[in-house]
């Protein structure tokens, strides 16, 4: 059984890890964050304990020196280094708990979504705009302002696919004039209102796991995305699913979304083999006969690149294959992670060869490793 520290050592025999720092705030700014137990640094950094072998969150009620502390910007930088992530944190699961001034915002907007909150409400919750601005940019990959708008146009497009009229869509949703709701609406959806119910955008969510977090996303018919995600490659994630979808992407949640939440819970637990939420594997043709493949493996195997060649009838196209499987872009779901190398080794993974053997662990086992393992 291996534990994460473990697997770190093991993988930098092979990954070479590389940590910019330039993505970090300042020495002094992250003391200062850790010291006072800022949460709004839950994600930004992560802090690790020489002394302990532990990484926390910047918010962790637990103390130590200054000059035992080292941080680094992901969580894989802390895993490769050596750290184990805290029990009483839980700092693999940081995009769970949201600041106190994140929820109390996101529930004055669910609850008017045309407030205008000023820099003096802020400041009584504690924080900044600047401080606001950044936060939901590393965490959605927007500002708030363009967080609240997209929550807005997301409603007035399912209120309209619901059969709303204009006129009560532009009034349930506080818009000051007609021609204001179209220019916004089209300059989103790409169409104006009246043209839209064809249309589709990417309801987008930060699901927590055992091992991380994940930024999944959804269409109407289903999950078309699922990755491994940390503030760092948040924007890339989304740019790289608007590029290959070209739909919007919205802060949102769907039924999709939230039956994948109730799966997963069950997954990570040991109790599913099997998932139901309907997937939309957009791909070539090729790219697409490899992932239905990919989702005939059983769970608790795994099979050789060779073997999934053979098994859609293209022996010879191994390489080709090792690529679609790389290409893969809904993780755990479409189980690539199933698929080793020839002689039994694990090969390259998009979350990462440590997520890769704690996945297989899982499904060998039906458990992941416990904390008390992970030495």
């Amino acid at each position: 059984m291996y534990g994460l520290a473990t697997i770190a050592s093991m993988e930098l025999n092979c990954v070479p890890v590389q940590m910019n720092l330039n993505l970090l705030p300042s020495r002094a700014e992250m003391e200062q964050a850790a010291c006072s137990k800022d949460a709004s640094y839950d994600g930004v950094f992560f802090v690790a304990v020489r002394t302990t072998g532990i990484f926390c969150r910047p918010s962790c009620p637990a103390r130590a020196k200054l000059e035992n502390v080292e941080f680094f910007p992901t969580i894989r930088d802390a895993v490769l280094a050596g750290y184990r992530p805290c029990k009483r944190c839980h700092p693999l699961l940081v995009y769970g708990a949201l600041p106190d001034w994140v929820t109390t915002l996101i529930q004055r907007v669910e609850t008017a979504p045309d407030l205008k909150i000023t820099a003096a409400e802020l400041r009584e919750l504690k924080t900044t705009p600047e401080r606001v601005r950044r936060w939901f940019r590393e965490h959605y990959g927007m500002t708030f302002v363009e967080w609240c708008r997209s929550r807005r146009l997301a409603n007035a497009l399912t209120q309209i696919r619901a059969g709303a009229t204009l006129d009560d869509v532009v009034f349930a949703n506080q818009y000051e004039s007609h021609s204001g709701f179209r220019e916004a609406f089209s300059k989103v959806f790409g169409v104006p209102p009246g043209q839209s119910q064809t249309s589709d955008f990417v309801a987008t969510q930060i699901l927590e796991t055992p091992l991380g977090a994940l930024l999944v996303g959804a269409v109407e018919r289903g999950i078309c995305a699922i990755a491994y995600t940390d503030k760092q490659m948040l924007e890339h994630n989304y740019a790289t699913i608007r590029k290959h979808f070209g739909y919007p992407i919205l802060p949102v949640t769907n039924h999709h979304i939230e039956h994948l939440r109730d799966e997963l819970a069950c997954y990570f637990a040991g109790k599913l083999t099997e998932f139901t939420t309907p997937l939309v594997p957009q791909g070539t043709a090729f790219q697409e006969k490899v992932w239905s493949e990919l989702q005939r493996i059983p769970y608790g195997t795994t099979i050789s690149y060779d073997e999934l060649a053979r098994r859609i009838g293209q022996p010879t196209a191994v390489r080709a294959v090792a690529r679609a499987n790389g290409m893969n872009r809904i993780d755990i779901l479409i189980p690539c992670h199933r698929v080793i190398g020839k002689d039994g080794q694990l090969t390259g993974y998009n979350g990462g060869i440590w997520r890769k053997r704690l996945l297989l662990e899982l499904e060998r086992t039906g458990k992941l490793p416990s904390h008390e393992t992970i030495q």
